[in-house]
């Protein structure tokens, strides 16, 4: 391994430290991701053609700037999915479309009210993703649950239901989301194989969960913020609230559908649901103007386009393209080999692995770099569907569980609860862990005798 390698490596590896201990450097983890993808392809261009052998002089420049936009050009679909996804919510949710599933969560009983919590959670993360779906139900749990004992087991079991959701539909994670578009997994082949063991994983927990609830939820406040929106006039009636919720959310399922048919990236069918959900608002913000003689609304989509993240989006830019600079070095192909000899090629171990480390450090790169590590193959475990590629769609969502700081879903529940690292780590991990364990099982079970038998 060459002295440019080494150090492309320890850029990657110092960012990742960085990224990892956010809450310790305060520097926020987009900011260093660019930073890695910049100083990793910096490096690249010290001397280029010991990577892109064949080319010299102009030609040799003109291809590293081919390979860059190849690979901005992959990503771009991730990014692209992400932010019309996070507009589509958005829109939704500032128009009162959520409305309705508080009042399905309403119950006296504390159990009760947890496995609906589970349930509505885990389905409305594999239709929505799981960072939204965890913030839309904490929300609706400030309003439910006023003793913070009680809330924070609710909210631990949000983050697992939402990760577990997340995993077995195409577009309930990010890296659900970046395997769909490599073309890694189809969006029926993973829910058929998925679902199972994703539900599994989810409803371990509940039960162990339960246990901590006894009686009946309590009236009264104990002082916590409630949805920031509490006492907002909103700017539509119900039945355009209604219509609002069914285009956007009946559009995202829509998605994969619209790929089968057309075979376009998922990114056009998400911008084909946000093109009609804008169109949509906007002749009901006409039908209000002329009804009031407002010129300004402030939930119009050219307002709410400023609520994104875009925060997330440079990130997962910066990360994604600093992975990218790592496979055209060789570093993953040598690192997937090495993980194939030490395990003997068992993918549930390796993907088991990565599951675990997904709950350590963002699930993100990891999956980028099994994707560059591991070539799709024709036929196989490796193939598209295969083994390999199904289990770590389900290992990095699940796994992120383990730890508060494994998903991004953990990650805003903790801010928005103030969940400690230890209190997680003490009663919620090794329930999460036993979870993601038993689905691992139930997948090798269907793998080894139910599609057999099939």
């Amino acid at each position: 391994m060459s002295t440019l390698t080494i150090a492309i490596i320890v850029v990657f590896v110092a960012g990742y430290l960085c990224i990892a201990l956010e809450s310790v450097t305060k520097v926020n983890k987009a900011a260093v991701a660019l930073l890695m993808f910049v100083f990793c392809w910096t490096l690249f261009m010290v001397d280029p053609g010991s990577y892109l052998t064949g080319f010299t002089g102009e030609a040799l420049i003109h291809q590293v700037s081919t390979v860059i936009e190849e690979h901005l050009g992959s990503t771009s679909t991730t990014l692209f999915f992400l932010m019309g996804a996070m507009t589509i919510v958005e829109i939704v949710d500032q128009n009162g479309g959520f409305d309705w599933v508080r009042k399905v969560m309403k119950s006296r009983s504390k159990r009760s009210l947890l496995w609906r919590i589970a349930f509505m959670t885990f389905f409305l993360s594999a239709i929505l993703d799981n960072l939204t779906t965890s913030i839309v139900m904490i929300m609706i749990l400030r309003k439910l649950v006023h003793n913070r004992q009680d809330r924070i087991i609710y909210a631990s079991l949000v983050i697992i239901a939402a990760n577990s959701g997340g995993a077995f539909s195409p577009i309930g994670d990010v890296t659900t989301i970046m395997l769909w578009n490599a073309g890694m997994i189809t969006a029926a082949g993973v829910i058929e194989e998925i679902f199972i063991p994703s539900l599994v994983s989810m409803i371990i927990p509940a039960f162990i969960m339960q246990t901590r609830l006894k009686g009946e939820l309590e009236n009264g406040s104990d002082g916590m913020a409630n949805d920031p929106r509490d006492g907002e006039v909103l700017e539509f009636s119900g039945r355009q609230r209604k219509t609002i919720f069914c285009v956007g959310v009946g559009g995202l399922m829509f998605v994969p559908v619209f790929k089968s048919i057309t075979h376009l990236p998922p990114f056009v069918g998400i911008l084909l649901v946000l093109g009609v959900l804008w169109t949509v608002t906007e002749v009901f913000y006409r039908q209000l103007h002329r009804q009031t003689g407002r010129e300004t609304f402030h939930k119009r989509v050219t307002s709410l386009l400023s609520h994104i993240d875009m925060s997330t989006i440079l990130f997962f830019l910066g990360i994604l393209m600093a992975v990218a600079c790592l496979e055209e070095v060789g570093v993953l192909t040598a690192l997937g080999g090495s993980l194939n000899t030490t395990f003997n090629g068992n993918h549930y171990l390796v993907t088991g692995i990565i599951g675990v480390l997904s709950s350590i450090v963002d699930n993100v790169p990891l999956v980028a770099g099994c994707m560059g590590m591991y070539p799709i193959q024709a036929v196989g475990d490796m193939a598209v569907d295969g083994i390999f590629w199904q289990l770590l769609a389900y290992c990095a969502g699940v796994g992120g569980s383990i730890l508060i700081i494994g998903s991004a879903a953990g990650v805003v529940v903790m801010g928005l609860e103030k969940i400690t690292f230890g209190w997680y780590m003490k009663n919620v991990s090794w329930i999460a862990l036993v979870g993601y364990l038993v689905g691992i099982f139930c997948y090798w079970v269907i793998r080894q005798y139910i599609l057999v038998v099939s």
